[in-house]
């Protein structure tokens, strides 16, 4: 196993958190919660604005990541990632996504505009009787694009796994 690509970027980017794909979210995960659809009981709830659902940072690159405020890719056009999970697959692995979890710093809300930057931080391996298992550990840090204080923090878990 490469362990050498921990520590690698994986992507960064600029995405602007707009009111129609927050409503849209809450929608689709089903909640129906007034909070994230109108501004009056996002006020009333103590919100300068609409907050958006948890979870909604995995998501909302493809509703806000408008192509001329990009920065420039930190990978070089080759994330780390998907080197090590494309291999595995062209193997005949099964990848599957495993743990999420969020850490938020603040509530991301309607009006945000936000910087992410993804690293790897972590390869390790699990075998079992059966098969073998990788895990890439990618941790994506979404901060306020004028100060750079933090919003989220996500840590996700891609898995392969290879019969024996």
């Amino acid at each position: 196993m490469d362990r050498s690509v921990i520590g690698q970027p994986t992507g960064a980017w600029r995405v602007t958190v707009e009111r129609g794909p927050v409503a849209t979210f809450a929608t689709a995960v089903c909640d129906p919660n007034p909070l994230y659809r109108d501004r009056r009981a996002a006020h009333d709830a103590g919100f300068t604005d609409i907050p958006a659902p948890p979870t909604f940072t995995f998501a909302m690159g493809f509703w806000g990541a408008f192509t001329e405020e990009q920065p420039v890719d930190p990978t070089g056009g080759e994330n780390p990632m998907h080197a090590v999970m494309g291999k595995l697959h062209s193997e005949g692995a099964l990848v599957l996504h495993g743990e999420q979890e969020f850490t938020y710093h603040r509530p991301v809300q309607v009006g945000d505009v936000l910087d992410g930057r993804g690293t790897l931080v972590d390869v390790y391996e699990k075998d079992t009787d059966a098969a073998s298992m990788t895990f890439v550990v990618i941790r994506t840090e979404w901060t306020e694009a004028d100060s750079g204080a933090p919003v989220v923090t996500e840590q996700f878990n891609l898995i392969a796994r290879k019969r024996k």
